[in-house]
């Protein structure tokens, strides 16, 4: 008996290597096959072995491939990255399902582990079901300009995964298995002969269409899945199944948002007219989703009266529908049903247009009036002997209206605070000329702002010319109170404020909120949530008074009734890591928390953070579960929001089992981390001052690599694909916020993306390593004990340590190296990489020390069996990626070439999967 579990794996991954090659060999030739095996055979040979003769005849076969031959391994190596993601995420559905299936004991982050550590701690169901009942979890999938993957890409990626599925759950008959053989090869051709590179660049509205390809792929299907199992396992441990279980269903504490549409900081395509579009798909996408349910439905609900009782509500509604054929006449439940669907039909016409049904039928005025019919037949058929009935297809329906409403996802709204102080400036100079809002001090704006809170009187004048800049946001804020109109306050909820750093930020807001309906001065009612986003390391350090100040206005307070007293705060890990370094970054955003905690305690407001974080390391990314449980005690409170960007949105919802599991995972954190974390004892004293010191010491290592050293952005900009992937269209966004050269400037994402292409990692460990050197030079064996004990006792610094084992296996310093050598000053190469490998070196050795390996990710086996699979075919992709950008540099215009490195960007970021 083979009792190898990752047999399955390298399996799958030979078996589609295998199909890609056949493919290859089919379409390009021998040759060319021969090329692209003989280079595959000595990476692997170089990995495995450590046969610096392999890396020599790799580097040499590399180094004489003709253009076009160039362009063929790229894309096959790069196709093979993407093959084995889909059979690595086929593995982690079948071991979780291997778990399930003999009964072992829940996993870390699965719901089942979470109600268990919660009832062994003495919960009962009641009070998980509270918790539930004011729970709020929200990932918000954001367009960030590092999803390289074009849509019909992962259309081909979708059905490869499927296949992969039913060799999994099947056992295929020899005609079976042929069949599905043929159909892989076909899939394996399909996505070769794909454009993978788009040929214009993406548009928000690309952008919409992207998003809502993982609504219909994974969300609108398992997030109701998702809530029926959470329901029947606290139904399970109260002993009770379907008896009740209407009482226990759980409100919509799940939800999925986005930023896509409605994020217009630094992005001039996102406008009034874009956020009307953008709700517009979303709608028809749900819409049409729940006609083609209900449809399925009415099919299904083939009772009659005769066999079975109605409710007289029921049949009401089987009366009021238009359907009238004789054959259907005993047949209330499906009439019923064929009544709502016509009626939902209708309000698809009146949202969106399009011809209206012959019959006058009246539309649905809100989702809660779709529920409710819903509902009746719900009940009906449990006071009538059908409760099973009850708790297929119209379960999944009811939950996903109560879930997704008529928009599907909520729109965050997003600007730069200088844009709302700009357009405040305008209205107020406008309607009272000679304020000069601009060179007031904070007080003053307050005390400007505050007055301009309390009076009913708009600023804004119909006879006056206003700038482009604030008649586009003025008529954006008016979408928004347009949309809670048409589909509901939930469809535009939130507005974000980036940059933020001072109280003056929220109340601009608000003054422009108030202009455009969304903020009652006379009811004290606020439509929207206004979000500070603090972003620096200064304004992270600013926003526990800065909310204090916020909170202490009676204006503020008479607010927060209107949004259930709770007030949320993002905290912005990208811009931060750029401004200080991942170790301060980090630190700092768990001070911030603990002081946010505080302030919010003692005003009686509830907090709710929204933690911007990336999918990288250096962007705040890693595992959800263990980030969520870091979080200081009390910071959690049963509600959290947090981005999910760029390719790892791919890589984690893709695949609807992976995403239903990801989802999980959230709840599950969510719930151990609001429940538990008062089990978990506070930090020791000595920890935080250590952490203090470590900090500070990382803070000036970073500040003086990235901010201090003469030329180093130029080595950045020449070391790096920054500047190549502006020319890349995979987003709408620029990839800079001002026309400049300073990495103050540059945007997160790139920043961290473009040190991820060239294998160095950089924003997710420089500082780490002096600054561990540091402190143990300063207080020696005591110091390396102390610093054990924290990541021993510590879940803040264990994770942290963690993550940059993760980032630091991804690394590569002699890859690396070959891209220091574009820098054409010499001197300049010489001045800073060799300082960048010391610290590599030292990061590495400070990390084994503290955590005892004695190699990198010796703790995470999973992840570096998943390194060794894929990483020797990355490094082909980054000696072809370094060649081309040489060649592109020194003048030449083919275009081959530019398509050569637009590929390989694409393939390292399949093969990182979370770069970016």
């Amino acid at each position: 008996m083979n009792t190898d579990k990752d047999q399955a794996l390298r399996d799958d991954i030979r078996l589609l290597g295998r199909l890609l090659g056949d493919t290859v060999r089919a379409r390009e030739g021998e040759p060319v096959f021969d090329t692209i095996e003989r280079i595959r055979r000595d990476s692997i040979r170089f990995h495995r072995d450590d046969d610096h003769g392999a890396r020599a005849e790799l580097e040499a076969a590399l180094n004489a491939l003709s253009r076009d031959d160039t362009l063929h391994v790229v894309r096959a190596f790069s196709y093979f990255s993407h093959l084995a993601n889909l059979a690595e995420d086929q593995h982690r559905i079948r071991r979780s399902r291997a778990h399930l299936i003999a009964g072992s004991t829940p996993r870390e982050g699965s719901l089942a582990h979470a109600m268990n550590r919660a009832f062994d701690a003495g919960l009962d169901a009641a009070a998980l079901t509270d918790f539930f009942s004011t729970a709020q979890v929200v990932p918000v999938l954001t367009a960030h300009p590092t999803e390289v993957q074009r849509k019909s890409i992962l259309n081909c990626q979708t059905a490869i995964a499927r296949l992969l599925d039913q060799r999994d759950r099947m056992t295929l008959t020899p005609e079976e298995r042929r069949e599905n053989d043929d159909a892989l090869r076909r899939g394996v051709l399909t996505l070769w002969q794909t454009r993978m590179l788009r040929p214009a660049k993406l548009s928000v509205v690309d952008e919409v269409t992207n998003g809502l390809g993982y609504h219909e792929t994974t969300f609108m299907h398992e997030v109701p899945r998702l809530y029926a199992a959470i329901e029947d396992a606290l139904a399970d441990h109260l002993a009770t199944r379907d008896e009740g279980l209407a009482e226990r269903e759980l409100p919509a504490f799940l939800q999925i948002g986005s930023w896509i549409g409605g994020d217009r900081d630094g992005n001039p395509f996102v406008t009034a007219a874009m956020l009307e579009q953008a709700l517009a798909m979303q709608c028809q996408r749900v819409l049409d989703y729940y006609l083609d349910e209900l449809q399925t439905l009415a099919s299904q609900l083939s009772l009659a009266s005769l066999l079975v009782p109605a409710s007289q509500e029921l049949l009401a509604l089987a009366d009021a529908s238009p359907d009238r054929s004789p054959h259907r006449s005993d047949e209330p439940y499906r009439r019923a049903v064929v009544g709502i669907h016509a009626r939902l039909a209708a309000t698809r016409t009146q949202l969106l247009g399009g011809p209206a049904a012959s019959n006058a039928i009246a539309p649905y005025p809100s989702p809660e009036a779709l529920t409710a019919d819903l509902a009746i037949v719900h009940r009906s058929l449990v006071a009538n002997g059908s409760a099973d009935l009850a708790r297929g297809r119209l379960r999944r329906i009811r939950r996903a209206v109560s879930v997704f409403g008529f928009h599907l996802a909520p729109i965050d709204l997003r600007q730069n605070s200088e844009v709302h102080e700009r357009v405040v400036a305008e209205l107020l100079e406008v309607a009272q000329p000679g304020t000069r809002y601009a060179k007031l001090n904070e007080e003053q704006r307050i005390s400007l702002l505050v007055a301009e809170l309390a009076s009913a009187r708009p600023l804004h004048s119909p006879h006056y010319t206003y700038s482009e800049e604030t008649s586009a946001e003025l008529a954006i804020f008016r979408m928004a109170r347009e949309a809670h109109r048409r589909y509901g306050p939930a469809s535009v909820p939130n507005t974000i404020i980036s940059k933020a750093d001072g109280v003056s930020d929220m109340l601009e807001l608000a003054v422009l909120l108030k202009e455009a309906g969304l903020l009652d001065p006379r009811s004290n009612t606020l439509a929207v949530n206004v979000i500070p986003l603090f972003e620096t390391i200064a304004d992270l350090q600013a926003s526990g008074p800065v909310m204090d100040r916020l909170l202490s206005l009676p204006t503020w307070k008479r607010l927060l009734p209107s949004r259930d007293k709770t007030q949320e705060v993002m905290l912005g890990y990208s811009d931060s890591n750029k401004d200080g370094g991942f170790l301060t970054s980090g630190w700092e955003l768990y001070k911030a928390e603990i002081a946010l905690v505080d302030v919010f305690r003692r005003h009686g407001v509830r907090l709710r953070l929204f933690h911007g974080r990336g999918g990288s390391v250096g962007r705040g990314g890693g595992p959800s579960y263990q980030a969520i449980l870091a979080q200081p005690g009390g910071a959690v409170q049963g509600q959290i929001r947090l981005t999910e960007q760029g390719e790892v949105i791919g890589a984690k919802y893709g695949n609807p089992e992976v995403g239903r599991r990801n989802l999980e995972v959230l709840v599950a954190a969510t719930l151990e981390a609001s429940l538990l974390s008062g089990d978990e004892p506070a930090p020791r004293t000595d920890f935080l001052e250590a952490m203090d010191e470590l900090s500070a010491t990382a803070f000036r290592a970073y500040r003086a690599l990235v901010y201090e050293t003469a030329g180093f952005e130029q080595y950045f900009r020449e070391s790096t694909i920054v500047d190549e992937i502006a020319q890349l269209n995979i987003g709408s966004r620029p990839a800079a916020r001002k026309k400049t050269f300073a990495i103050e400037d540059l945007r997160a994402i790139p920043w961290v993306f473009s040190w991820s292409q060239c294998r160095l990692m950089l924003p997710g460990w420089y500082g780490f390593g002096a600054a561990i050197d540091a402190y143990l030079e300063r207080h020696g064996a005591a110091g390396l004990e102390r610093l054990r004990a924290m990541h021993r006792e510590w879940p803040f610094f264990a994770t942290l340590l963690s993550n940059m084992d993760m980032v630091l296996a991804k690394s590569d310093i002699a890859i690396a190296s070959r891209y220091a050598g574009l820098v054409r000053d010499a001197q300049l190469r010489e001045a800073i990489f060799p300082r960048i490998r010391a610290e590599h070196e030292a990061t590495v050795a400070a990390l084994l020390k503290i955590t005892g390996q004695r190699e990198l990710l010796e703790a995470n086996p999973l992840l570096k069996r998943s390194i060794r699979n894929r990483f020797p075919y990355l490094d082909p992709l980054n000696h072809v990626q370094v060649e081309l950008l040489r060649r592109h540099r020194d003048g030449s215009d083919d275009e081959r070439i530019r398509r050569g490195i637009h590929l390989s960007i694409n393939g390292i970021a399949a093969g990182l999967r979370n770069s970016g």
